[in-house]
């Protein structure tokens, strides 16, 4: 599994709108797209839930990494580009990918948080308390879906969590899901993964 994700940060006076049409008439056009376990597409809007942006940063989980290759430089992220400019997408190994109580309903909100390893951390020690507590949030009510991913490059965890209720209370940004494409979402191994 691989996570990815590139955020568009707006200007504050941006119709969301306009994000929100966009993903409502190509939103679907993923929902079967080969090799993609999950996207997310989420904004946040400036003002609401701390967001001191508005921005549009959809969440992907890969069980294929070929197949994110072949989004990347396909025409769906063309689309992307052309609109936007070609924005810098992060993307982390996974680690863990749990399916919560909530996953068959609608999720309505996402959160990401990112947790540098300190430079004296044992990290194999870090990761393995890291995913026993995804572990442990699959289990909880509301929950989707969570993963974690890490980025051995900066050595950082993203924690990533997919929720039932809109205005989850969990640590990290928050983001509104306008729509989830799950074409392999029961596919990726689940549990730890190393």
């Amino acid at each position: 599994m691989h996570a990815m994700q590139y955020a568009i940060t707006l200007p504050a006076d941006y119709d969301m709108g306009i994000i929100r049409a966009r993903v409502a008439s190509r939103g679907h056009l993923l929902d079967e797209y080969a090799g993609l376990a999950l996207k997310a597409y989420g904004i946040r809007e400036r003002g609401v839930d701390g967001s001191p942006v508005h921005q549009y940063a959809p969440f992907y989980l890969w069980s294929d990494p070929q197949a994110m290759s072949g989004f990347l430089l396909g025409d769906g992220f063309r689309g992307v580009v052309r609109d936007f400019g070609r924005p810098a997408v992060r993307h982390w190994q996974g680690l863990f990918h749990g399916r919560g109580p909530a996953a068959g309903a609608p999720p309505r909100a996402f959160t990401r948080r990112t947790e540098t390893l300190a430079e004296d951390a044992d990290a194999a020690t870090a990761v393995a308390e890291a995913a026993a507590a995804h572990e442990e949030l699959a289990t909880t009510n509301g929950v989707h879906t969570t993963a974690l991913a890490l980025d051995p490059h900066r050595w950082e965890l993203v924690h990533f969590t997919l929720w039932a209720d809109a205005s989850p209370r969990a640590a990290g940004a928050r983001f509104q899901v306008l729509h989830l494409s799950a074409p392999g979402a029961e596919r990726p191994v689940t549990g730890r993964q190393w």
